[in-house]
């Protein structure tokens, strides 16, 4: 029989290419809408067409990838009813979240939330909207990795990509936005040091709803980079 044994699996190649694409639409090297072609991404990662095709269609399960038959796979594009419906998601998993790891993990959490707010420091005195982006999209999964819940957990990754994307692309063009998102997570951060969720809602409300009016206004400026495409369910583009 065999005991305490583990072995270490490499990791495929389709998810290296899965974490690589993810993140190049998260960091906004890949716009909105843009066309993704198989031949040219395997070129790129010097991989063949078939990791790229496994990988965009596991994107497309994350909300990521658009995959249209008899014409390509996009990039996500958002309509402002998606974008209402994540930031509803949002306040609905991440109060839940937030009450639990103050239970659970509380101190654990608050060192994520201290490092992801002195990263977002440093990288608004850099003017890095990428940097800012990465470090909020930690700020705010320091709740759902603390916890405690994996239920809870894999919901929360249904939407993940999407959400940090969208901070990428749209939390950056409206003036005054960041200054507004810093200041609401440091309010956030001292209730949680202080132990009050009570305090934490009214603020996460306000930010979430303050961060989707943004991107609805983005998205009506047309402050997005990126090609719109309509619901790929209609088999048109725009």
């Amino acid at each position: 029989m065999l005991t305490e044994l583990s072995i270490e699996r490499p990791r495929s190649l389709t998810a290296t290419v899965v974490e690589r694409l993810r993140q190049a639409i998260i960091d906004a090297e890949l716009p909105l809408g843009s066309e993704l072609s198989e031949v040219a991404l395997a070129a790129k990662l010097g991989v063949s067409r078939t990791p790229v095709r496994e990988a965009l269609s596991l994107l497309q399960l994350q909300g990521m990838v658009t995959i249209i038959p008899q014409k390509g796979s996009y990039v996500f594009f958002p309509t402002e009813q998606d974008l209402v419906d994540l930031c509803e998601y949002r306040i609905l998993i991440e109060a839940r979240a937030i009450s639990f790891a103050l239970a659970r993990r509380r101190e654990a959490t608050l060192k994520l939330l201290r490092e992801a707010i002195a990263d977002m420091a440093a990288a608004r005195k850099r003017e890095d909207p990428v940097a800012y982006s990465q470090a909020d999209t930690r700020f705010h999964e320091a709740f759902i990795k603390n916890c405690g819940n994996r239920y809870l957990q894999e919901g929360y990754t249904l939407a993940a990509g999407p959400i940090a994307t969208l901070r990428t692309h749209l939390s950056v063009p409206l003036a005054g936005v960041q200054e507004r998102s810093f200041l609401h997570h440091q309010q956030i951060a001292d209730a949680f040091a202080k132990g009050d969720v009570a305090a934490i809602e009214p603020i996460l409300n306000q930010h979430i709803l303050g961060t989707r009016e943004s991107y609805v206004a983005a998205l009506q400026q047309g402050l997005i980079s990126g090609i719109p495409r309509t619901d790929p369910r209609s088999g048109a583009d725009d």
